[in-house]
């Protein structure tokens, strides 16, 4: 992500965090930002390598930001990798689907209302209620697809 992007990524968290009353702490930024500039999804220990650079952090205080900024919507959690990355539109909820690269590990996020509805009607067909209605496609990006393979 270049610096603009991420400016705009922490401005826009800081006024979401002050609109509904919660605090972004300067943990909570730092952790944000290491997601965001990660040019692949990350993990906990990775983020945590990284802090301990600068301080004396901890798992759980690694955990604990990225349970609150999970439950602000500014990242979400890949479960297939078992990593973090930055939301691309954290102003509203949505139902998320992710294509991931396994590959390269690049992860397009995509909000298909077309998907969602296709789950919604699933829903209520089946009374199955979904807690987080995220897809995860695991493939080939377009760019793996296209380079040359090496024999």
């Amino acid at each position: 992500m270049d610096e603009d992007t991420l400016h705009q990524a922490l401005s826009t968290a800081e006024r979401l965090c002050a609109q509904r009353g919660v605090r972004f702490t300067a943990q909570r930024r730092r952790v944000l930002e290491l997601v965001c500039r990660a040019e692949r999804p990350i993990g906990a220990y990775e983020i945590l390598d990284q802090l301990r650079e600068g301080s004396t952090a901890a798992p759980p205080t690694v955990y604990r930001a990225l349970d609150f900024l999970l439950e602000q919507g500014l990242v979400h959690k890949l479960e297939t990798l078992h990593a973090f990355i930055g939301c691309t539109h954290p102003e509203h909820p949505h139902a998320s689907q992710f294509l991931i690269c396994a590959d390269c590990g690049r992860v397009n996020e995509l909000e298909s209302e077309a998907i969602a509805g296709e789950l919604r009607a699933l829903e209520q067909e089946t009374g199955f209620r979904p807690e987080r209605p995220v897809i995860e496609v695991l493939g080939t990006c377009a760019h793996c697809t296209h380079k040359p393979r090496k024999t």
